[in-house]
């Protein structure tokens, strides 16, 4: 299986550049080990879920750092957050042993910023890894002979041209909507039961672990609350009066949903405008199964009544993804009036601004959009043009 990713360039090149710690971020099982690997596969590895391991990092001591490190040059510290000051031990390798260059990996951005803020500033530079996208699908599949497919150039560069396809377009689409994109489903699709222990461990290790979520069943009822409004804008306050908790509260479990990788918030955009949406976000997921583990619904896109959603969904994560690994200067955001009109997604930089309209079937681009923003390019982009 080829295992090529797009962001392989930018990571593998990191030490051409910088001398600072290399952060790769990512939630769990989305193939975080096996890049780095592939990468460096000279790098010292240390695994700090092995007990001998964890051990003699937790010492703190140069001394036994450098008896740990040796002679090599690069090391590897996979899970870093099980560490109980994780920063502490990289500042102590990169002052104290300034030869040595060092790799880390974490489950949760939250989890390794709440510990390590401090003593990583200046010395490491972060990189987020997501389930796969739909172009390193095909080529980890063998479908296409290159990972380099984009959905965002259909719709920045408006390019409106059939290409020749190689595979099934729809039924990839829904194979992806239902059960997701994390590297593991390639050799075993449609396996529910990886996706459920998946969500079980994302959300009951890696989160309530990091005791920074005082209720666990409300954390939990208020992810499901949130599965069902994927595309959606979100009200803290109605999402309060539901769950009899603070508004406070709401927001900081999202807010810790979000560093971990389960699920993003996309703001709208307004030039403040009185009858403009300017503040309530929308909620998507990084990964539809592990979202349709979460309700425990993988029915077929033709009796699903959120089948539009989630193609919503599919779009915007790819979109999202492919400018994160590409380091594009974008800015992702929705567009609504009070009165309802709306854009399911806004695409702009200094240079170029463009509506998008996202659905499954048929639709039309809001007159009102463009007649506000006459000067914005716009796009209609169903499950028949989306590659």
């Amino acid at each position: 299986m080829n295992a090529n990713r797009l962001i392989d360039r930018q990571i593998s090149s990191h030490f051409d550049t910088y001398k600072q710690a290399l952060v790769l971020l990512g939630a769990r099982q989305v193939g975080k080990t096996t890049l780095l690997k592939r990468c460096f596969p000279n790098a010292l590895y240390l695994l700090i879920d092995e007990e001998r391991i964890r051990q003699t990092l937790e010492t703190y001591n140069s001394d036994t750092y450098k008896s740990l490190i040796g002679n090599t040059g690069l090391i590897f510290l996979d899970e870093l957050h099980l560490l109980s000051n994780p920063g502490r031990a990289v500042k102590l390798i990169y002052d104290q042993i300034p030869n040595v260059r060092i790799i880390v990996t974490g489950s949760s951005s939250l989890h390794i910023k709440n510990k390590t803020a401090e003593s990583m500033a200046g010395r490491a530079i972060d990189y987020h890894l997501y389930p796969l996208t739909f172009g390193e699908f095909l080529y980890q599949r063998g479908t296409e002979d290159t990972e380099n497919i984009y959905i965002h150039k259909k719709i920045i560069e408006l390019d409106r041209t059939d290409t020749v396809k190689k595979y099934d377009h729809k039924q990839i689409l829904e194979s992806l909507m239902l059960w997701g994109q994390y590297p593991y489903l390639i050799q075993s699709p449609q396996d529910s039961l990886y996706l459920k222990n998946l969500v079980e461990k994302a959300v009951f290790k890696d989160i309530i672990d990091l005791q920074l979520i005082d209720n666990k069943s409300k954390a939990l009822e208020l992810l499901k609350i949130l599965a069902y409004q994927i595309g959606n804008l979100i009200s803290y306050s109605e999402l309060s009066n539901k769950l009899q908790i603070s508004t406070p509260t709401v927001q900081r479990y999202i807010e810790i949903f979000e560093q971990s990788f389960i699920l993003f918030r996309l703001y709208p955009f307004s030039r403040d405008k009185r009858d403009e949406i300017g503040k309530s976000p929308k909620i998507y997921f990084w990964d539809l199964g592990l979202r349709n583990a979460l309700i425990d619904n993988f029915d077929s896109l033709n009796i699903r009544s959120d089948a539009g959603a989630m193609f919503e969904n599919f779009i915007v994560t790819e979109v999202k993804k492919e400018i994160s690994y590409l380091g594009l200067d974008y800015q992702l955001n929705y567009w609504r009036l009070k009165s309802g009109s709306e854009i399911d997604l806004v695409i702009n930089n200094n240079k170029e601004f463009i509506g998008c309209e996202i659905k499954l079937t048929d639709g039309k681009i809001s007159q009102a959009f463009k007649n506000r923003y006459p000067e914005a390019k716009t796009h209609l982009i169903n499950s028949n043009n989306y590659i």
